[in-house]
């Protein structure tokens, strides 16, 4: 199985507390994901992120194809880090990891590492390169973008 890696950095202008209370409520992982993609959260028991929280959610990524995915967080550290991880979806693994760093003027540096593998073998490699890399490429940079309107946008 091809093991496949994103990660992203990002500075906002906003205290870890802040930023924390913002990325540790799953209820605004919808704000922060394409509208084109119809993601719902179906059921999570709307509370903080803790480890063993699961989250189902309904998305379409490609070709308005709806699909089922769940997650569990499985760590989660407050105002330092969390993961969450595919139980059941469209990758064979999804494993994705969010730090929380203290900056030097005050605010806070965010860095994503996505850990991702596709199911099929030789076909799925195939998709990662016409797809799916393309496409996960395409909601970060419009994560990047909205993030940047939250908490860099503020004067």
């Amino acid at each position: 199985m091809k093991v496949y890696k994103l990660q992203t950095v990002q500075h906002l202008n906003a205290g870890i507390e802040e930023c924390w209370d913002f990325f540790s409520s799953p209820q605004n992982l919808q704000i922060i994901t394409p509208d084109t993609m119809s993601f719902e959260i179906q059921d999570f028991d709307n509370k903080r992120m803790y480890p063993g929280q699961v989250i189902t959610y309904t998305l379409k990524p490609i070709l308005g194809i709806k699909i089922n995915w769940m997650t569990i967080i499985t760590i989660s550290q407050q105002n330092e880090y969390f993961v969450d991880e595919q139980r059941f979806g469209p990758y064979a693994l999804w494993h994705h990891k969010h730090f929380f760093e203290p900056a030097p003027d005050g605010g806070t540096k965010m860095t994503d590492v996505v850990h991702y593998a596709l199911p099929f073998g030789f076909l799925g490699r195939i998709m990662n390169h016409l797809v799916v890399k393309n496409k996960l490429k395409s909601i970060f940079d419009f994560r990047y973008k909205k993030i940047e309107e939250l908490f860099n946008s503020k004067k």
